[in-house]
């Protein structure tokens, strides 16, 4: 009993950590064109709405429990989508940032350095909440994983927005789309 015990344990850690390998792979940015292209807008409000706490609660409300579990795996699955763009997004503006430290003036150089702890920061955040949405779609009760990630976005587009007005004013930075 105590080995099997033990194998499952192991198997579980096992396989939390190709998981892991698999998300991190799929937020790492690709090799190509200019970097600031890369860039792929979030629509914050729809993100927001699938994150959202009051609408699973209306919806496990209006729904029968079996329909409630596929609403909620689509609305994972969804939120899974805006989390792997974030983590893009978070990862060319950390080579964004990265470029930006060597700035001789002060202001930007301290703006790179927040946008790229902030992008750093972010990722690790998608890393995360890819992965407890992955055991959320097997158990659609589990905790909401993605709310750190839509927070750290939101910050993380004002960093981009302020670093980009003290790089080149003429250019706007967009990550989000409203």
């Amino acid at each position: 009993m105590t080995l099997a015990l033990v194998l499952v344990i192991a198997a579980a850690f096992a396989l939390v950590i190709i998981l892991g390998i698999t998300v991190s792979t799929r937020l790492q940015l690709s090799p190509g064109s200019a970097v600031v292209q890369k860039i792929e807008p979030i629509d914050i409000e729809a993100f927001r709405n699938l994150v959202d706490p009051t609408q699973n609660e209306y919806l496990r409300r209006r729904l029968s429990a079996a329909e409630f579990r596929t609403v909620q795996r689509e609305r994972l699955r969804a939120a899974a989508a805006y989390i792997r763009v974030a983590g893009r997004n978070a990862a060319v503006l950390v080579a964004i940032g990265q470029a930006a430290l060597s700035a001789t003036d002060g202001a930007t150089a301290e703006a790179a350095r927040q946008l790229v702890d902030n992008a750093l920061l972010l990722r690790r955040n998608a890393t995360v909440a890819l992965l407890r949405i992955y055991v959320a779609l097997a158990w659609p009760h589990s905790a909401r994983a993605a709310a750190p990630v839509l927070h750290g976005y939101e910050q993380l587009s004002g960093r981009a927005m302020l670093l980009g007005r003290l790089r080149n004013p003429a250019v706007p930075v967009r990550i989000a789309a409203n």
